[in-house]
């Protein structure tokens, strides 16, 4: 992004991308046995919420250039057109599911209504998050070691201000970590919650 435009903002949007398909699938892992792991699913949780922002501020960047009529990005052209109905659906259903998880962990055990709530926006957002993924993943690897390759790249293929978005990505890691750590003793009303369950 930063003097990168479109190509800076679609490396920063897969490199972002990919940390979140490795941490969601971490998350998955502990939906298998959400009872012994609750731990677990908190703290990741927790620590997806920087990168899912930054997710939703690099993709929203896009669609407000775009629309705003910005030459390049106007060039690079719009997503497919049923990737952007689907888009609106994707947002809404992160914001639930997540909005739903920070409510349960601030709330505690006993809001039946809101675990419900979490389970059905779950399997919204995974069905339409996997489409989304599915959608852009053959590109993937290949903006994503743009950024990141240790080899030089050729000047003519440089995009600037890749520092800059390593920075951020990185960065919005080190949040999450601080903000799963900050938050995690919430997790244990849960803990107990689920072992007198067991």
């Amino acid at each position: 992004m930063r003097d990168g435009g479109v190509d800076g903002n679609e490396r920063l949007t897969a490199a972002t991308g990919a940390v979140l398909i490795v941490l969601l699938a971490a998350l998955g892992v502990t939906i298998l046995s959400i009872g012994q792991l609750i731990w677990w699913h908190f703290l990741l949780g927790m620590l997806l919420i920087p990168p899912v922002l930054l997710k939703l501020g690099t993709t929203g960047w896009r669609f407000v250039r775009y629309y705003r009529g910005d030459r390049e990005y106007v060039r690079r052209g719009p997503p497919l057109l049923p990737l952007r109905l689907l888009a609106p659906l994707v947002v809404a259903a992160t914001l639930a599911v997540f909005g739903t998880g920070v409510a349960l962990l601030a709330l505690g055990p006993g809001t039946d209504y809101l675990v419900l709530l979490h389970k059905a926006s779950f399997v919204v957002w995974f069905g339409v998050t996997a489409i989304h993924v599915l959608a852009h993943l053959r590109p993937l690897p290949g903006l994503v070691m743009a950024d990141w390759r240790r080899r030089p790249i050729p000047p003519e293929r440089a995009v600037p201000g890749t520092m800059w978005r390593q920075l951020l990505l990185a960065g919005t890691i080190v949040a999450g970590a601080v903000l799963a750590i900050a938050t995690i003793r919430y997790a244990h009303p849960w803990m107990h919650d689920h072992h007198g369950d067991s």
